[in-house]
């Protein structure tokens, strides 16, 4: 029976030749499941065990949208500069080149134009792990000469919002964002051009109180955080304890914030049907 024993004794491997598992294989969601990372990719990253929809970022949207994942980069470039030479643990400047370096972001939010079920549809999507998607001076000029390029071209427009609020780098300037693209999406309403807001998780601050419930149809993921203020602020300011579902997408729709929730997998298809009914064209398949 030695095959259960060891033949030798005193094997020892050097710390070298040590074979570690490959970080990424696996994925554990919040409820504890365990998920295959090509299972997850290949299910729209969304947990086949218990539904959850794990935070993903532009490429993985446009992936998502447009068709066999061509689309043409809007404004690929803009960077953000430092106006008020702010400086907090760090420069804001060195800030900035860190966080590019990490994601190979310019900053965050992609904006891009290609077609969605073979017709048109112009997207600006937010990447969370650029900043905490915080919208600065560039997030707010690039959603603007994105809303352009649809109104110009007549064109379905998008927002896909992941965000933590407003830079506090760029203090006012960021603020004014919120006031710029609020316009542009107005000139989109004028001109009966559809602008849909999906937000995901999570969606928070000056992105929730402008252009991620300014949608003619406002939509979300299951499970997504959506909020102004965080749940402390709210109880401090009301006085009154917060229901548990409290600012999740399920509570919003409740409560009329939402037109609709849809899982990711038929998130295509349903943003399409929309603009094909909003439009009075013919459904697409």
């Amino acid at each position: 029976m030695a095959w259960f024993k060891r033949t030798q004794k005193g094997i020892q491997t050097p710390t070298e030749q040590k074979k570690d598992v490959p970080k990424g294989l696996w994925y554990k969601s919040p409820t504890g499941k365990i998920v295959d990372a090509e299972q997850l990719e290949s299910n729209f990253y969304v947990s086949p065990e218990d539904g959850y929809h794990v935070r993903i970022g532009s490429n993985e949207y446009f992936k998502i949208l447009f068709d066999d994942n061509k689309y043409k980069e809007l404004d690929k470039g803009m960077t953000s500069k430092d106006p008020l030479n702010f400086e907090d643990t760090k420069k804001y400047t060195d800030r900035l080149k860190a966080a590019q370096d990490k994601t190979g972001l310019k900053d965050a939010v992609r904006c891009a134009v290609g077609k969605s079920k073979g017709k048109d549809l112009v997207i600006a999507c937010m990447d969370f792990k650029f900043v905490g998607g915080s919208m600065g001076s560039v997030v707010g000029e690039k959603i603007a000469r994105a809303a352009d390029h649809a109104l110009k071209n007549k064109i379905p427009f998008m927002i896909i919002s992941k965000s933590g609020g407003a830079r506090m780098q760029e203090a006012a300037l960021s603020l004014m964002q919120l006031a710029k693209t609020s316009v542009k999406l107005a000139q989109l309403a004028d001109a009966k051009i559809p602008y849909i807001s999906l937000a995901t998780d999570p969606t928070t601050g000056g992105t929730t109180a402008s252009f991620a419930m300014l949608g003619d149809i406002n939509i979300s993921e299951p499970g997504a955080l959506i909020g102004f203020a965080g749940p402390r602020v709210v109880k401090d300011t009301t006085g009154k304890d917060l229901p548990k579902d409290f600012q999740t997408a399920e509570f919003l729709k409740e409560k009329g914030f939402l037109d609709f929730i849809t899982k990711r997998s038929e998130l295509k298809d349903k943003v399409n049907l929309y603009l094909d009914l909003i439009q009075n064209q013919p459904v697409r398949a």
